[in-house]
């Protein structure tokens, strides 16, 4: 989910964005972050940038992150200079935990800062055996692999198995369309909760 901010924008959630960014912005006080500086592509798509570790890129402990009209200041432990940028906009992608801040002084720069990614252990099953039953309003969907001896127990909530539904839906192309939000998801099992 991203979370967008543009400097003039007559998009009526502009403030409120603004406002949520602010926030995880000062958040990030004592967190380690990384500060990733690159061009923006003729494309414009900064989905084909590459952010992986360059040499300029920084790490280090954000101490004091605000935002004081538009622009955005913090300091580095090690450091009691005071930094920062102004930005024409800023992204907030909040499933990567990144802010992409496009400078006003730089038109052909984003500024990427983000906290370390959780890197997650994989386990791999192979056309499990699956079976699924009901704890009270949840569902245990339990995936078993005999050969890897493996048995992964997952307890999933009224609106995550429609989640899932619609994700299964999806990837069997029975309705492309189909998008299932939080908000939708709690109308559908309100309308489900009352026919029963």
């Amino acid at each position: 989910m991203k979370i967008i901010w543009q400097q003039n924008s007559d998009n009526p959630d502009n403030g409120a964005n603004f406002s949520s960014i602010c926030q995880w912005w000062s958040s990030l006080n004592d967190k380690e972050v990384t500060l990733a500086q690159r061009l923006i592509p003729d494309s414009q798509n900064i989905a084909q940038i590459s952010w992986e570790n360059q040499r300029f890129d920084e790490q280090f402990k954000i101490v004091a992150p605000e935002i004081r009209g538009i622009t955005l200041y913090w300091s580095k432990l090690t450091t009691k200079d005071q930094h920062n940028l102004t930005p024409r906009r800023l992204e907030l992608d909040l499933d990567q935990e990144a802010l992409y801040i496009y400078p006003q002084s730089q038109p052909s720069v984003v500024i990427r800062v983000n906290l370390p990614l959780i890197k997650y252990n994989v386990i791999e099953l192979n056309n499990p055996q699956i079976s699924s039953n009901s704890v009270g309003k949840n569902s245990l969907l339990v995936l078993r692999d005999k050969q890897e001896q493996l048995e992964v127990k997952v307890n999933l909530s009224p609106e995550k198995q429609l989640y899932l539904l619609s994700v299964l839906a999806k990837n069997l192309k029975l309705n492309a369309k189909l998008n299932l939000t939080p908000d939708t998801l709690t109308q559908l099992l309100d309308s489900l909760s009352n026919q029963v």
